[in-house]
């Protein structure tokens, strides 16, 4: 009988005796799985992979994590605060920094920055400056009071390399004449640029320079360079009792809210995307109702033929299911094609309105991003197979309740 059943559920499923309106509604059915199910996948697939390009362009200049030591801590401290650290297996790679919130001025005006001084030796080891340069050297920070500044801030400011710019502290100096805020002026050598926001509020010294700018004030510590970015997180967890008074802040910290938000976003975007398999799935709800009261009396010869109001449900369960099934399956095909090409499916569309969506002098990207994640096809696909079988649990208790005695009085 269970075969009976599967067999008898599919022929409703396909046939072509159903009424016309009756194959309309289940083929909308299917379609709207097809294209929820298609779409929840690319979309999510699209979000991973701006947020992979977002941290690869982020973190292609923060560290992995920062050591940052307490305002009292003695030369002798520091010695045996960064040997600890560099002890643990998770770290590959380390490099002193300094760095303050200070207050640019150029021709264009004036704007708050972060300047970090770093040592050009070891700096390499822990991020990829000398990898985003455009313009000059990292080598050219040995000269003293030099700068490398990003490019969105270079901009803003109204210089380039060899200009001067000068340097606000968040000092002040006593003068017979007044106080005044310290300032210095700094020489750009160098423009980086990651296509991010650290474009438009970073800026470089030398180590050496950087002490003689900030003397005892700033923050001072280590660069660190782990061998998962991922295990930040863990990593100061584990050293927070070991190097305290010192702070161990992981990037999931210092750059952590930026990729919640995307995060949240992307759990929003699906929540909204699944009311369109939701319709779907009520669809399918719909066109077992109209198919429960086409085949009543078929139901009712079956009942008398002996079949049990279990089997009865079983055979709409089995069509119900095959219609959702089928959508799930086409459709996961379809989002898992859509995602890994679908930067080539924008140049096409671009190459057929003769426009470029994503003009690179206008973005920071060229083309789509795009990171399809099997998890998220099991999640997408998995959610859509419990929403069709929820779907289909009330038209086929329905048709199990048909008695065929009323059905078969008059005929």
């Amino acid at each position: 009988m269970v075969a009976f059943t599967r067999y008898l559920g599919l022929r409703y499923s396909f046939s072509r005796q159903r009424s016309r309106f009756t194959t309309l509604v289940s083929a909308a059915s299917m379609l709207g799985m097809v294209l929820g199910v298609a779409s929840l996948i690319t979309v999510l697939s699209v979000m991973n992979g701006f947020a992979a390009e977002l941290r690869g362009r982020i973190l292609a200049l923060v560290p992995h994590a920062y050591l940052e030591y307490a305002a009292n801590t003695t030369a002798d401290d520091r010695q045996a605060l960064a040997e600890r650290v560099q002890s643990d297996a998770a770290v590959v790679a380390s490099a002193p920094f300094h760095h303050e919130v200070v207050l640019l001025a150029g021709p264009y005006g004036r704007h708050g920055s972060r300047l970090t001084g770093i040592d050009i030796t070891r700096q390499g080891d822990v991020a990829g400056l000398d990898r985003a340069l455009l313009a000059g050297e990292l080598g050219n920070l040995d000269e003293p009071f030099t700068v490398i500044l990003g490019a969105s801030l270079a901009r803003m400011l109204g210089v380039t390399v060899g200009d001067d710019v000068r340097v606000i502290l968040p000092r002040v100096s006593a003068t017979p004449l007044g106080v005044f805020p310290r300032s210095r002026s700094l020489t750009v050598t160098g423009l980086f640029e990651v296509g991010a926001e650290q474009d438009a509020r970073l800026a470089y010294v030398s180590l050496d320079s950087a002490r003689r700018l900030f003397r005892d004030s700033g923050t001072q510590g280590l660069q660190l360079h782990l061998q998962d970015l991922m295990e930040a997180p863990a990593l100061a967890a584990r050293m927070a009792g070991q190097v305290a008074p010192a702070i161990l802040r992981p990037w999931t910290e210092t750059q952590g809210s930026l990729f919640r938000a995307i995060r949240m976003e992307k759990v929003t975007v699906m929540v909204l995307l699944l009311g369109v398999v939701l319709v779907a799935a009520f669809n399918i709800v719909s066109t077992l109702v109209m198919a429960v009261t086409e085949k009543r009396r078929d139901i009712a010869v079956l009942r008398t033929m002996g079949a049990t109001p279990m089997e009865i449900a079983r055979i709409f369960l089995v069509q119900g299911l095959s219609v959702a099934l089928l959508g799930v399956a086409v459709g996961t095909l379809l989002g898992v094609v859509l995602a890994q090409n679908i930067a080539e499916v924008v140049h096409a569309i671009e190459r057929m309105v003769g426009a470029q969506i994503f003009d690179p002098q206008v973005y920071f990207i060229s083309r789509l991003p795009s990171e399809l994640r099997w998890m998220d096809v099991l999640v997408v696909a998995g959610c859509s197979v419990l929403l069709s079988i929820v779907a289909v649990l009330y038209p086929a208790w329905r048709a199990s309740r048909i008695a065929p005695a009323e059905v078969l009085r008059y005929e």
